[in-house]
């Protein structure tokens, strides 16, 4: 009941796919410690550097369970590739795979439950400019209406439309997204969001009058946003001290 099966994939794949589970399996582990999971379900997923292949979490498995041999290997139709002794939540790759589809810039794709997104993301207003975090979000956020479990393939489309270029989506009565170039742009960005949110909620939950960023200081944020943090330097600059701290908290991942 307790036994896993233990894959050793270190010698078995490109050092580039390799180095991608680590950084993968680093990122879960940190989801897990932030409290950002939500028990067997949500996902993250990258796409393995050349191909049309990408790695997801195997389907039954908690985030600090997550291991670089352990992620299953899927086409964009979610089909296992290679030998795995696990499978995937199909309906979980759903959303992956829309986004993958169209945004050859999403190596990586972060799909959360937080309650605090999902709170956000069922206000009218969406994410307000209440706090400095929510400028970077705000600078390329974009939303999608609820439609029920992501089960139903047309629904892909209607989510691609929405994303268009955007590296932000709040999914009203849902959660969040971010993607990114490289694993550590995209949870750099969830961090971001996620902050915004859980600031929203505590800022509401005051009952006070609220000052906004006035609209030039936002316009202004917008493009130091784009320039500065949002880009890829944002997530180079931080990811090295995420993996860092991941491996302190618990090195198994690297398996």
């Amino acid at each position: 009941m307790f036994s896993l099966p233990k894959p050793d994939l270190k010698n078995g794949v490109s050092d580039k796919e390799w180095q991608l589970r680590i950084d993968l399996a680093a990122c879960y582990r940190l989801v897990s410690h932030f409290n950002w999971d939500d028990l067997i379900y949500t996902h993250l997923s990258a796409r393995i550097p050349g191909t049309r292949h990408y790695l997801i979490n195997a389907f039954g498995l908690a985030f600090d369970e997550v291991t670089a041999s352990n992620l299953v290997k899927v086409d964009l139709a979610g089909n296992i590739i290679d030998d795995s002794p696990f499978s995937i939540n199909p309906a979980g790759f759903t959303i992956h795979s829309a986004i993958h589809e169209v945004r050859e810039d999403a190596h990586c794709v972060i799909h959360l439950h937080t309650a605090e997104m999902i709170a956000v993301a069922t206000q009218k207003q969406g994410l307000l400019p209440y706090s400095q975090y929510s400028m970077f979000s705000l600078s390329s956020l974009s939303y999608h209406a609820y439609e029920g479990l992501a089960v139903d393939s047309s629904e892909k489309q209607r989510l691609q439309d929405d994303l268009g270029h955007t590296n932000y989506m709040l999914l009203v009565n849902h959660g969040g997204l971010t993607l990114g170039p490289t694993i550590g742009d995209a949870f750099m960005r969830m961090y971001d969001l996620q902050r915004a949110c859980e600031i929203q909620i505590m800022i509401q939950s005051a009952g006070q009058d609220i000052t906004p960023v006035p609209q030039p200081i936002l316009d202004n944020i917008y493009k130091q946003a784009n320039i500065v943090h949002t880009g890829s330097t944002g997530g180079q600059l931080a990811w090295p001290a995420m993996l860092r701290k991941a491996y302190k908290l618990d090195p198994s991942f690297m398996e």
